[in-house]
């Protein structure tokens, strides 16, 4: 206890006294968390303390902190308007911090362990089928973000993989790319990081269609860097604004809606275009390995699972193949 209390009052953490849950936090976050994690992660533990957990239990010295506080934290952003996803992912937050600090002596229980995070129930999928997706695609053709639409449609990519997307990463004579980055907003700050998972990194085959797309893309983007002249921003990106910085996410969703209305379709949202993707693969017989290949999900089950609506079509035409394999043929016709 002694050796750690020497540590941290070095790094700047009081320990003549129990310091509040504010104090530890922000030495958790600095020293334990942001030299081991990505910029994005560590942005997301940074949100969580500052805007959930430092104003609803930052007073509180770290050895008083109850079951009951958590309880009340929990309470207390739902009645807010916070997703209970939103409110999960905070006690997630608050429950490593604080079994750090067990470990550390800081502490003799972690309390929020003991309070269950709130329900979380996953959001309803809403993939095309292959009629819708044939009808969008011919209703965006010539548009500006046609490209960037296949391929999240055609190849299942993350919005903040396709908005990642560097020409360097892109093969077109090969007919491949590479997920090597996505674009994510940081500290207000579009920023390039990197893909979520080690099995987000991967090489795709393109679609002919959307190379086309893509060759179209590159000319539409060639032409506005000339108009552009020295206002031109040359970041590399595939997708771009007008001037040749990265997107807003925000500005794209609003255009994939407009699209959607042009259409004539329901709105979905744009990660849908994903699961329209994985869908439309695993009708047509695609393994589910390749499957979780494309999409760069770490573990097959997690593809299985977000997708378990195409499991009894896939069961019956399994079933389908297996009758047509072990069915006696007929005897309609033969003579006895």
């Amino acid at each position: 206890m002694l050796a750690v209390q020497l540590e941290m009052q070095r790094r700047h953490l009081r320990t003549e006294r129990v310091p509040t849950l504010a104090e530890y936090l922000e030495y958790w976050l600095y020293q334990s968390v942001k030299p081991r994690v990505r910029p994005l992660t560590f942005a997301g533990y940074s949100v969580n303390v500052r805007k959930h957990l430092v104003p609803a239990l930052g007073k509180i010295r770290l050895d008083r902190l109850t079951p009951q506080h958590v309880q009340g934290m929990i309470n207390a952003r739902l009645e807010a308007g916070f997703s209970p996803k939103t409110v999960a992912y905070a006690h997630q937050v608050l429950r490593t911090a604080l079994e750090l600090a067990k470990r550390w002596d800081l502490i003799d229980r972690n309390v929020a362990s003991m309070v269950d995070p709130p329900r979380r129930e996953r959001p309803k999928i809403h993939p095309m089928d292959p009629n819708q997706a044939r009808a969008f695609l011919d209703s965006i053709r010539g548009h500006r973000l046609e490209a960037l639409f296949s391929v999240a449609l055609s190849m299942g990519l993350r919005q903040g993989e396709s908005l990642g997307l560097r020409w360097t990463d892109v093969d077109l004579p090969a007919g491949s790319l590479t997920v090597r980055n996505q674009l994510q907003r940081i500290d207000g700050r579009l920023t390039l990081v990197e893909p979520k998972t080690e099995r987000s990194h991967r090489t795709i085959a393109i679609p002919r269609s959307v190379i086309d797309s893509l060759r179209d893309h590159e000319a539409r983007q060639l032409a506005e860097k000339l108009w552009a002249g020295s206002k031109w921003v040359d970041s590399g990106l595939v997708f771009t604004n007008r001037s040749g910085g990265p997107l807003q996410a925000r500005r794209v969703i609003e255009e994939f809606h407009k699209a959607l209305g042009a259409a004539g379709m329901e709105r979905i949202r744009f990660h849908d275009l994903r699961h329209s993707c994985a869908t439309l693969l695993l009708v047509q017989g695609v393994s589910p390995r390749v499957v979780m290949e494309i999409l760069g999900h770490s573990e097959i089950a997690m593809t299985m699972d977000t997708y378990s609506h195409v499991v009894p079509e896939l069961q019956r035409e399994a079933a389908n193949k297996m009758d047509g394999l072990l069915s006696r043929p007929s005897t309609v016709g033969r003579e006895r």
